[in-house]
Formats: C-alpha cells, structure tokens, sequence
C-alpha cells in the first residue's frame, strides 16, 4: 500500500504522515526531503538556481519512483499535484488523502516559519492569508481530486490517530 498525503504548506502533511507510519509499521518519505539528497540542494535553492520548471520535472520524476515503494506513506509538497497529472498518477499508484486546512489554521502554522519558505519570506500576517486563500482557490481543483477528503476544523486535531481510525475500520 501507498498512502500520499496532500495539501498546502503548513496542512501537517510531514508531521502526520511520520506519526501515521508508525502506527501503521510503514515507512515514510517526505517528497521534498528526498528530492534534497537526490539534488543535493535545498528546494529554496533548486528553485534559486534553476528555476521552477526544473524543479517540477525533478519532482515529477522522484513521485514517480515512489511507485517503486511498498508499504509507504509520501508526504507530497503543496504544488505536486497541480502539475504533470500527478493527481492522477497518484490515485492510480496509492490512496490519496486531502489534508484540508482552513487558511486561519495555516496562517497561524506559517507565520513563525515564513523565513523558511521562500514564497512566504517578508508577507505580512494578513498578505500571508491572502496569499494562503489565493493559492488554495488555484489548488482546490486538483486537492478536490484525492480519494479521501480529511478536514481539519482544529488547530490541535490528532491528524494521524484519526486517519489511523478511518484506514482501521477499512481493512
């Protein structure tokens, strides 16, 4: 089985899918740790240096080889689905899960870590939200395609031991 985790920055794609694989005895791979070592370049720099499209085509390819994995939950970045027809390639080659967050909820996530994220660096609190709902409106389409829509409506849900409850009951 693969389980891909979707949803925008700050949804807690990464945090839940580790605490998810070690419920479940699975591994993990965060997609853009892992296009890290393969570059060897952080993601801030892939994108610098080379530019988006590079990086798009870099992520399509590692999605691709995730294919290869057994037993594995890949935290997705926030755009992979939206390019390449990886929405589609994703629900042909796992289960894909929506990590819907509203855009208080990952404001407040992203403002303590916006020097982090190149595309948030120096946005106020509310060009954070605007930005935020702006990029979901672009994203919601291909979101809206997983096969599992999981909506979080608080800031501290158990993410994982709530999807661990759902995937349970249907094994």
């Amino acid at each position: 089985m693969r389980l891909y985790l979707l949803g925008f920055m700050g949804s807690g794609k990464s945090f839940s899918g580790k605490k998810l694989a070690e419920k479940f005895d699975m591994s993990f791979i965060d997609l853009d740790d892992y296009i890290e070592a393969k570059e060897g370049s952080t993601i801030r720099e892939i994108f610098e240096e080379k530019g988006e499209n590079y990086f798009r085509e870099i992520e399509k390819t590692c999605l691709h080889e995730m294919g290869e994995k057994e037993m594995t939950i890949i935290s997705t970045g926030g755009g992979t689905p939206c390019f390449f027809d990886n929405i589609k390639w994703m629900n042909e080659n796992g289960v894909t899960v929506f990590l819907e967050t509203s855009v208080e909820i990952l404001s407040d996530r992203l403002f303590d870590e916006m020097q982090k994220r190149p595309l948030l660096n120096g946005l106020s609190k509310e060009e954070l939200k605007h930005f935020i709902q702006q990029k979901l409106e672009e994203r919601d389409p291909f979101y809206h395609q997983t096969q599992i829509l999981y909506k979080q409506n608080e800031r501290n849900q158990d993410v994982a031991e709530e999807l661990r409850k759902y995937f349970f009951k249907m094994i």
